[in-house]
C-alpha cells in the first residue's frame, strides 16, 4: 500500500510516494494554475506509469493522500475569490474596511490597504444586539434579514459572512440568520464568525470570517472536484487536507473552514524539518522552503515551530491560529529588474510556470533566478528536472546580456548580482525570524527546502555564519514529506476576560485608578473557576466531536490546553500552555509562568502586577498512521564512484572546474570537499568552496564549513 503527499506550489506540484517499507519516490509536475487538480492527476498517472499499471489499479494500491493546496492562497492574492456579502451590527457597517484604522506600513506613507474583500454596497446591517455579557438586548429583526437577502440574491452573490458585535459570546442571532439564508439563499456558502473564530477583537473576527466566505466556494468546488475525480478512477482510500495550523483535516471540515488552508503547503514545512533533523540530535533549526515562487521561513525552538494569531494573506488580516512562517518573493521564478534608480532588483514578481524563466522555453522573456544559475553553471541545461525539461542556454545568456547592458555588466557579472542579491533577501528573511525576534541564528540548524534552496543553502548559511545545514534526500518535496508526518489537529476559542490573581477590586482601582474594572469579577471566585471549566469542556466536547467525524477514536486524542493572558491595561496577549490536566491543578501557577514568558518575548516582566485571562484555547490531536523513512548502512567516506563528470562553475567571482556527482549513488558515510556539485534529478546542491559535504543514514546530505567536524555520521 502507498502514501501520497502531494503539495501544489505556484510554479510546481511535488508528490512523495512511499511505500510499506518505507522507500520514497519524488514526483514533480508543472503546476496548472487555471485547474490545479490537472497537475495533480499529471503526477499520479505519472506513478502509475512508472509502475506499468493503469491509474485506477495504480489507486486502488493507494491509503492515504494529503494535500496541500494553494487555491485559497491565491484567490486571495489576486482578487478572484468569490462574490462575498457581509451581514453585521446595524450602526457598525465600516468596521470591515475601516479596518484598525491606522497605517500598515508605518514609514511608507504611500502604501494603501488592499481593495476590500467586502465592497461597502454589499455590506448589510441588521437591527440585533447582544451584551458583553452575552445577554441579548435587542432581538434580531427578520425584516432586516430578508431585505438583506433580497440585496444579495440580486448581487448574484457566492457567499455570506456574519459576524455580529458580541456573536463570540451568544451566537443566537448568527444561527438564526444561518436558517433564514439557506431559505432565502440556496446553495449560497455561509460563513459564521461564532464558528469560525468566536473570540474578542471585532476588527480580526470580521475579517477572519470575511476570508472564509470568500475562499470557501472556491475551495468547496475543487475538492469536491478532486474527490469526485478520484472515486472515478478508483481512489477508495483516505484524503486529507493541509491546514495552516500544521495539522491535518477532512475534507468536509475544510469546505466549513477554508481560511484555515490560507497557508496550507508551507505549514508542514516545520514538521518535516524537526523529522530530518533528528539524526543531527538537534531541537532548534530553521526551515527553509525556496520553491519556484516564494521562500517560505520558520523558526523552531525546542523541537516546537512558533504560532501566531496575527497572520496576513496580502495584507488581510486572519486571526486563526497558523504556524509563524515568514514568507517573501524569493524563488527561482523570482524576476530581475531594474528600478528607477538604475538598481538592479531580484523578486517578488515570479514568472511562475507559465511561462516561466527564460531558460524554460515556455516563452519567458524576463530573467529570473534559474537563468542565473544556468548561466553560472550550477545547472545542467541538459539534467533539469532529470532531463524532461532541456533549458535554452543561449536565450537566456542573450536574455541576462541585454538586461545587463542597462547596467554596464556582461552576462556572467549580471548572472552573479542576480545570485548575490536573491541570496541577501533570502538572508534577510532568515534574520527576520531569528534575530528580529531575539534568536541568534549561529545557533540553529538550517534545514534546507524546496527545488531551488540546496543551490543558496551554503551561501546563505556563509553570510549568516551558519555552521551546520541539513539537506534532506527529499529536499525537493520537503512540504509534501511533511504532510505524510502530520496528524490531524483542530483549535478551538473562546474568549473569557477576568483577572487572574486574588487581588481586591481596591488594590485595583488604586492601581489603574478607573472604575471600570469594579465590573470584572476576580477569579478567586468558585463562580468564575465553574465557568472556566465550563468553557474549556464545551471546546472538549466540540474537539472530540469533530475529530469523532474524521475517524480518530476518542482514546487517539491528544489535548492541549492554552490561555491568553496580559497585563491588566496593556495590549498584547502572552499564549501560556499546560497539557491536559484540570484547571484548578494549574491556575495558581498561571501568573508566574505568564511572567517568565512574557520577559522571554519582551524581555521584561512586571511580577506583582496584575493579570488578567482574554482567551482561552484548546488544540486537538488526532494521532494518524505515519510514514517512516529507512535508515542505511554505511557505505564508506569516499565518494568518488558517484563523481558524474566536472563543468565549469562561478565562485568567488570565477569560474572553477567543478567535480560534479550523482546524488542518488551517495549514501550514509560518503563525503566530499567544496567546491562541488551534487546532483538529483529535481535539485541541486551547490557545495562552495568553503563548505564540505557528508551524508547521514537516512542518506541526507549534511554540509559543515571548513575545518569544522561533522558530527553523527554513523558506520
Amino acid at each position: 500500500m502507498f502514501r501520497i503527499g502531494i503539495d501544489v506550489g505556484g510554479t510546481f506540484t511535488d508528490f512523495l510516494l512511499i511505500n510499506e517499507l518505507g522507500e520514497s519516490t519524488i514526483y514533480k509536475t508543472l503546476t496548472t494554475p487555471k485547474d490545479p487538480s490537472e497537475g495533480v492527476f499529471d503526477g499520479l498517472v505519472l506513478m502509475a506509469k512508472d509502475r506499468e499499471i493503469s491509474l485506477p489499479e495504480f489507486l486502488g494500491q493507494v491509503k492515504i493522500i494529503v494535500h496541500g493546496t494553494t487555491i485559497t492562497t491565491n484567490a486571495t492574492l489576486t482578487g478572484d475569490g468569490a462574490k462575498t456579502g457581509f451581514i453585521t451590527t446595524k450602526g457598525f457597517r465600516d468596521v470591515l474596511n475601516m479596518r484598525r484604522g491606522m497605517r500598515e506600513r508605518q514609514y511608507d506613507s504611500k502604501h494603501s490597504p488592499p481593495p476590500p474583500l467586502v465592497p461597502r454596497y454589499l455590506i448589510a446591517t441588521v437591527e440585533e444586539r447582544v451584551d458583553c455579557e452575552g445577554k441579548e438586548v435587542t432581538s434580531l429583526n427578520r425584516d432586516d434579514v430578508l431585505k438583506s437577502a433580497a440585496l444579495f440574491k440580486s448581487e448574484g452573490i457566492e457567499a455570506v459572512a456574519v459576524s455580529f458585535l458580541f456573536s463570540f459570546f451568544n451566537p443566537l442571532h448568527e444561527r438564526e440568520i444561518r436558517e433564514i439564508l439557506q431559505e432565502e439563499l440556496p446553495g449560497v456558502y455561509i460563513s459564521l464568525s461564532s464558528e469560525v473564530l468566536p473570540q474578542v477583537r471585532v476588527y480580526e473576527r470580521h475579517s477572519t470570517t470575511a476570508l472564509n466566505a470568500y475562499v470557501g466556494p472556491i475551495l468547496a468546488k475543487y475538492l469536491a472536484k478532486l474527490q469526485s475525480r478520484l472515486q472515478g478512477k478508483g481512489y477508495a482510500g483516505t484524503l486529507l487536507i493541509m491546514q495552516s495550523n500544521g495539522g491535518v483535516m477532512s475534507p468536509e471540515v475544510a469546505m466549513r473552514f477554508a481560511s484555515n488552508t490560507l497557508l496550507s503547503g508551507p505549514a508542514s514545512g516545520p514538521a518535516a524539518g524537526i523529522f530530518y533533523s533528528e539524526s543531527q540530535a538537534v531541537k532548534d533549526i530553521i526551515t527553509v522552503d525556496m520553491g519556484g515562487t516564494s521562500f517560505d521561513v520558520c523558526l523552531v525552538k525546542e523541537g516546537k515551530p512558533g504560532f501566531t494569531v496575527e497572520g496576513r494573506v496580502g495584507d488581510y488580516r486572519i486571526a486563526s491560529p497558523m504556524i509563524d512562517i515568514h514568507t517573501i518573493g524569493a524563488g527561482g521564478g523570482s524576476i530581475a529588474w531594474i528600478d528607477p534608480g538604475g538598481i538592479l532588483c531580484v523578486g517578488p514578481k515570479s514568472a511562475g510556470s507559465e511561462p516561466g524563466p527564460v531558460c524554460y522555453g515556455r516563452g519567458g522573456r524576463q530573467p529570473a533566478v534559474t537563468d542565473a544559475n544556468l548561466i553560472l553553471g550550477y545547472l545542467d541545461p541538459n539534467f533539469f528536472h532529470g532531463g524532461d525539461l532541456q533549458l535554452n542556454y543561449d536565450a537566456t545568456f542573450n536574455a541576462i546580456e541585454e538586461l545587463g547592458k542597462k547596467l554596464g555588466l556582461d552576462a556572467v557579472e549580471t548572472a552573479a548580482g542576480i545570485y548575490k542579491i536573491v541570496n541577501a533577501n533570502m538572508a534577510d528573511g532568515v534574520r527576520e525570524v531569528s534575530i528580529k525576534r531575539g534568536h541568534d541564528p549561529r545557533e540553529f540548524a538550517l534545514v534546507v527546502a524546496g527545488g531551488a534552496g540546496p543551490i543558496h543553502a551554503a551561501a546563505i548559511a556563509s553570510e549568516l555564519g551558519l555552521s551546520l545545514i541539513i539537506v534532506p534526500r527529499e529536499s525537493s518535496v520537503f512540504c509534501a514529506a511533511g504532510m505524510l508526518i502530520s496528524d490531524l489537529k483542530h483549535d478551538f476559542v473562546r474568549t473569557y476576560n477576568a483577572p487572574v490573581g486574588k487581588h481586591t477590586l481596591e488594590e485595583l482601582n488604586d492601581l489603574y485608578g478607573i472604575e471600570t474594572l469594579s465590573g470584572k469579577k476576580l477569579f478567586h471566585g468558585q463562580q468564575n473557576l465553574n465557568r472556566l471549566k465550563d468553557l474549556y469542556n464545551e471546546m472538549r466536547l466540540e474537539a472530540l466531536k469533530t475529530l469523532s467525524a474524521e475517524g480518530i477514536p476518542e482514546k487517539s486524542v491528544v489535548l492541549s490546553y492554552s490561555a491568553d493572558l496580559r497585563y491588566i491595561g496593556q495590549l498584547n496577549d502572552v499564549e501560556v500552555g499546560w497539557e491536559d490536566s484540570p484547571i484548578e491543578d494549574v491556575i495558581n501557577g498561571l501568573e508566574e509562568a505568564f511572567h517568565k514568558r512574557h520577559e522571554t518575548l519582551y524581555g521584561y516582566s512586571m511580577p506583582g502586577s496584575p493579570v488578567e485571562f482574554m482567551n482561552l484555547r484548546l488544540s486537538a490531536i488526532g494521532a494518524t498512521d505515519k510514514m517512516s523513512f529507512n535508515k542505511f548502512p554505511f557505505s564508506g567516506i569516499d565518494a568518488s564512484f558517484a563523481m558524474k563528470g566536472k563543468r565549469q562553475a562561478y565562485f568567488n567571482g570565477k569560474f572553477v572546474e567543478t567535480p560534479v556527482y550523482d546524488g542518488l549513488l551517495m549514501g550514509n558515510g560518503n563525503m566530499l570537499e567544496g567546491p562541488a556539485i551534487v546532483e538529483q534529478p529535481t535539485t541541486t546542491i551547490i557545495v562552495t568552496p568553503e563548505f564540505n559535504l557528508a551524508c547521514d543514514e537516512y542518506n541526507n546530505y549534511i554540509l559543515r564549513p571548513n575545518g569544522v567536524k561533522f558530527h553523527h555520521i554513523r558506520k
